[in-house]
């Protein structure tokens, strides 16, 4: 069952990371194309980001586990949300040392 969607990841002439897509049953993800940049040249999203994604995923574990009074509720449940939490923790960090250095929003590494 989790390998039952498409995934396709581009590049740019560079070998940046650019957009993609994520396609199956119920699921169809078009990742952000490129950086955002930064100041007064930082433009809108066009697509997902990897947070908001998870996000979503916690959202609905989160769902689950009060969902009919608490029926679904379960240590796998639990560990999946604090995991997803710990990801979530570990991009922000990653975000926040990028902006540090003045290189979020940029294809600088």
């Amino acid at each position: 069952m989790l390998d039952e969607f498409d995934c396709q990841n581009t590049v740019n002439d560079d070998g940046n990371p650019t957009g993609g897509k994520v396609e199956g049953v119920g699921l169809d993800i078009s990742w952000q194309d490129g950086p955002l940049g930064r100041g007064d040249d930082k433009a809108e999203p066009n697509g997902a980001f990897v947070e908001t994604v998870l996000a979503g995923c916690k959202q609905r574990l989160q769902f689950y586990e009060v969902a009919n009074g608490g029926k679904f509720s379960c240590d796998e449940n639990k560990n999946a949300i604090e995991h997803i939490e710990s990801a979530l923790q570990w991009l922000e960090q990653r975000t926040k040392a990028r902006e540090k250095r003045e290189v979020e929003g940029t294809h600088t590494a």
